[in-house]
């Protein structure tokens, strides 16, 4: 299968790809970090704290961090419920890091999911959302619609046993469009979000509604097209029985008639699903594991 890695990347692309790296060195950075008693609102401000050392100065959204059964949106009824809490994190205990800073005008908007020492429930979702990221990217070259390949990954969680929790998401969205920011001087925010970022989704769906298309993949009539050329920010994200795993990241739609070249996920180097996830071990959560154990 051909891979982001044999495509010769734009400078726009090698800009995103090189944003959406930060974001999960990030992750790995502040999982690595992560210990009983921290709460989400702290691991949220870990993220925002990395990033600023590092020039982020602007976000699509400020980062979220959920822990336990927040994981699954368990009982999730509002979009208040999205923000981080006074949860703490316990061993064993599932938790999700989410972050979408913009750099040089550059947007990522990731997903990393990890456990605080071994969690065989949300190891199995972490490998069984492998055949989501497969089956997303074979139907956007097929050119199906959206709203057809929001149902086969529906289905595709029932055969496999799961909930689907992106359906929480406002507009039960699976997928947005991400886009070049502008930046300006002050960096304005409306309920968490980079006021810029919304103008530029906000400019998409307008001209995406005189178009026929929409920059949301939802499972409604208006992601009735097929997938639109340009960048999507994918984040499918599986529960079961109280524990979540998702993972997000963008994926890359062309007008090219070539398959290969009309989609592809802009960067296969990640720490998930990938040989080199095996050797990171997520987070670092089996690293705090084992430096208890020796401290003992």
């Amino acid at each position: 299968m051909t891979t982001a890695a044999t495509h010769e990347l734009s400078a726009d692309l090698r800009g995103f790809r090189r944003v959406q790296r930060l974001a999960y060195e990030c992750a790995e950075a502040v999982a690595a970090r992560l210990e009983p008693g921290v709460t989400e609102r702290e691991a949220a401000r870990m993220q925002r704290e990395w990033l600023r050392e590092r020039g982020v100065n602007d976000w699509f959204h400020l980062p979220f961090a959920w822990f336990g059964d927040r994981t699954a949106f368990t009982d999730f009824r509002s979009p208040l419920q999205f923000f981080p809490t006074s949860r703490r994190l316990e061993p064993g205990m599932p938790y999700i890091l989410d972050m979408a800073p913009v750099l040089e005008g550059y947007t990522a908007d990731i997903g990393f999911s990890g456990a605080l020492g071994v969690h065989p429930v949300q190891e199995r979702l972490m490998v069984d959302l492998r055949a989501h990221r497969e089956l997303i990217l074979r139907e956007v070259r097929e050119r199906r619609p959206l709203r057809e390949i929001y149902a086969d990954v529906d289905r595709l969680m029932v055969r496999q046993g799961y909930a689907n929790r992106h359906r929480a998401y406002p507009f039960g969205v699976i997928a947005h469009k991400v886009d070049r920011v502008r930046q300006s001087r002050f960096s304005p925010r409306l309920f968490g979000f980079g006021a810029q970022a919304l103008k530029g989704l906000a400019a998409d769906a307008l001209h995406g509604h005189r178009e026929g298309w929409s920059p949301l993949w939802s499972p409604y009539r208006f992601s009735d097209h097929p997938p639109q050329p340009g960048l999507w920010a994918v984040e499918p994200h599986l529960g079961f029985r109280g524990t979540g795993a998702k993972f997000e990241e963008i994926l890359v739609v062309t007008d090219s008639s070539d398959p290969e070249e009309s989609a592809f996920w802009l960067d296969d180097d990640l720490p998930w699903g990938s040989p080199r996830a095996s050797r990171f071990e997520r987070g670092g959560v089996r690293r705090w594991a084992e430096g208890k154990a020796e401290a003992e």
